[in-house]
């Protein structure tokens, strides 16, 4: 177990929120249990496993809020296994009934802080990693809880694969600046622009989710991609 004294900045707020209804406490108590990803190392040495049918390639979404982003992924791209982290145990209880809705088999859930996740996984093991909308954690005290940190990417450039692709959105300006400064110092990561568009207009493969709709930052959202260099 981490010494406390020496354990990460959380990254993260609240996890929970309104009371559970009965069908997603059902869900949660059942369902989830079968879907989690162990926390083992020895386990995740072969993540592809996890999967009733060993997957093509492996995604990450990291933050995944209510998961209309994951099971819309996980439908459109059933070859594709796909590891979802929310620490919200409402978003948990949702994505739970979409997977459930849509008899999707290519969805892991990890409902604990993914950078736990992320150590336990692998060298080059992902193929695809999604950071949308994360908690921007908008007063200027707090910006070093937010997610995007040097040593964070560091973590995602050992376990992403030579060219695999990686997606961040959000819609506060400061964490825009501060996020796109951060990749662009670290020598792993490539962005993909050439013009504007690439950032202002959602990709093509991009599915809406509920935060956006709500238009609750200060601009509007921008898409950064990245690939691994290598």
């Amino acid at each position: 177990m981490q010494n406390p004294q020496h354990s990460p900045i959380r990254s993260f707020g609240r996890t929970g929120g309104r009371p559970l209804s009965a069908r997603q406490q059902s869900l949660v108590d059942n369902l989830l249990p079968r879907l989690r990803v162990p926390a083992d190392k020895e386990a995740l040495k072969t993540p592809l496993q996890l999967f009733e049918t060993a997957p093509q390639t492996l995604w990450l979404e990291i933050g995944f809020g209510g998961g209309e982003h994951v099971s819309a992924q996980a439908e459109a791209n059933p070859d594709t296994g796909i590891l979802a982290s929310e620490v919200f145990v409402e978003g948990v209880a949702k994505c739970l009934s979409d997977i459930e809705e849509k008899k999707l088999t290519n969805v892991r859930l990890w409902d604990e802080d993914v950078r736990e996740l992320v150590a336990m996984l692998p060298d080059a093991c992902l193929d695809r990693v999604f950071i949308l909308f994360p908690d921007p954690w908008p007063k200027k005290k707090h910006h070093k809880r937010r997610i995007i940190q040097p040593d964070f990417l560091d973590a995602l450039a050992r376990v992403l694969k030579p060219g695999a692709a990686l997606r961040f959105a959000t819609d506060v300006r400061s964490y825009a600046d501060e996020a796109l400064h951060r990749f662009l110092q670290h020598p792993a990561f490539i962005w993909q622009a050439d013009r504007a568009d690439d950032w202002r207009v959602p990709p093509a493969d991009h599915f809406t989710t509920r935060y956006e709709v709500k238009k609750l930052g200060d601009i509007d959202p921008v898409f950064f991609e990245f690939n691994r260099d290598g």
